[in-house]
């Protein structure tokens, strides 16, 4: 398959459904990790892998269940970024993530990245994760196909800010879930989980099979 097409079919940036069993045992690390203060990451720069950390909490805090970072959801993404994705794709995440984090620290007035707070980054959360109208992700999916389309043929574009930032913020919001959910404790402690998948119910009542619970994946 041709990268182009491979790109398309992966969607904007991560490919996440390629993980290996490998890559996902990062996951499951999580009570031997060290609180992600104190992370260093293995490809982003420590202060925007800190910021990575913050916001991966803000869009799945600790409540009754582990938060993001509890469940390793930083290293898994970032070991991703490193081992799974072409330049091309890595280089795509980390613009958007500079735009991204640069027009939060730009709004806080802070100097560095690295001076970020929880309560610098969820306005701008709240922001690019809001529901688009069908106009508008019409606009920015052209852009960002647009983008990805001439960077693969070795050309120059340019990415708007606000563009870039919806994309980053959506997909850092899948990739998250993604990582979350497939942990070893989320997996069989909180979602539906049944090791030998039994009878097949069709149209049964959700709340009645999994007491209102996703299964597991």
């Amino acid at each position: 398959m041709e990268r182009r097409s491979a790109l398309k079919n992966m969607g904007l940036a991560f490919g996440y459904a390629v993980a290996t069993p490998t890559l996902l045992s990062v996951l499951q690390s999580c009570k031997e990790k060290a609180p992600y203060a104190e992370w260093v990451p293995s490809f982003l720069e420590k202060d925007k892998g800190f910021a990575l950390a913050q916001t991966l909490d803000i869009i799945l805090p600790k409540t009754d269940t582990p938060s993001a970072t509890e469940m390793n959801v930083h290293t898994f993404i970032d070991t991703f970024i490193e081992e799974v994705l072409e330049k091309e794709q890595q280089d795509f995440v980390l613009k958007r993530m500079d735009m991204f984090f640069s027009k939060i620290q730009k709004d806080a007035g802070k100097e560095t990245i690295a001076d970020l707070t929880p309560e610098d980054i969820e306005p701008a959360l709240k922001m690019y994760l809001r529901k688009r109208t069908e106009e508008e992700e019409e606009i920015h999916s052209k852009a960002i196909s647009g983008y990805m389309e001439a960077i693969m043929q070795g050309g120059e574009a340019t990415l708007e800010e606000d563009v870039a930032n919806f994309s980053f913020a959506n997909d850092i919001r899948d990739m998250a879930t993604f990582a979350y959910k497939n942990s070893e404790y989320i997996g069989e402690e909180v979602l539906a989980y049944l090791p030998i998948p039994g009878e097949y119910i069709a149209c049964g009542n959700v709340n009645e099979l999994t007491n209102n619970k996703a299964w597991s994946l």
